[in-house]
């Protein structure tokens, strides 16, 4: 995965929107859906239950199987891409503990894995106007930055491949 410049406004706009079309997605597919289990399987005097729960489970298929056909389509771009992002990021983040101590023994690809984890969180941070903790990472990136130049390597995260978290 490669970091690449979104433009804030545009994605905030897109996931406003989408997020609004989920929400009313699931709304109406489950009223819909739980309406009509219960006048196909039920009985007045029994608990609807299972049947709006199921209409919550098809609702769900329904919405997923959706925004996976809707993933590639470009209004989805910008969303598509925090989303993966984050997925990348919360990888990274469970093995963190053992890519830091590598970092300390001066491991190459423990470095660009930090340096591509410091760089997208510090982009989402910004994206989602989350900046209470950005000053913390703006040190972690510097000193991540410092010890990779003296290390040689590159400050671009375009050298992070997923595939270097195995290792760890």
């Amino acid at each position: 995965m490669r970091l690449k410049e979104i433009d804030k406004t545009r994605y905030r706009k897109h996931l406003k929107v989408v997020f609004a079309g989920i929400v009313v997605a699931l709304l109406l597919i489950t009223i819909s859906a739980s309406t009509l289990f219960i006048q196909l399987f039920s009985t007045p005097q029994v608990s609807h239950f299972w049947h709006n729960l199921a209409g919550v489970a098809v609702a769900a298929t329904v919405v997923v199987f959706i925004l996976n056909k809707l993933r590639s389509h470009p209004y989805m771009s910008e969303v598509v891409y925090v989303w993966d992002l984050k997925q990348q990021l919360n990888k990274i983040y469970r093995k963190q503990r053992k890519i830091e101590a590598r970092v300390e023994q001066g491991d190459h690809d423990a470095m660009i894995i930090m340096n591509f984890q410091n760089k997208g969180s510090k982009q989402l941070y910004l994206l989602d106007d989350n900046t209470i903790t950005i000053d913390e990472l703006r040190i972690k990136i510097q000193q991540l930055d410092e010890r990779m130049q003296a290390a040689g390597l590159s400050l671009s995260t375009d050298s992070f491949d997923p595939a270097m978290l195995d290792k760890f």
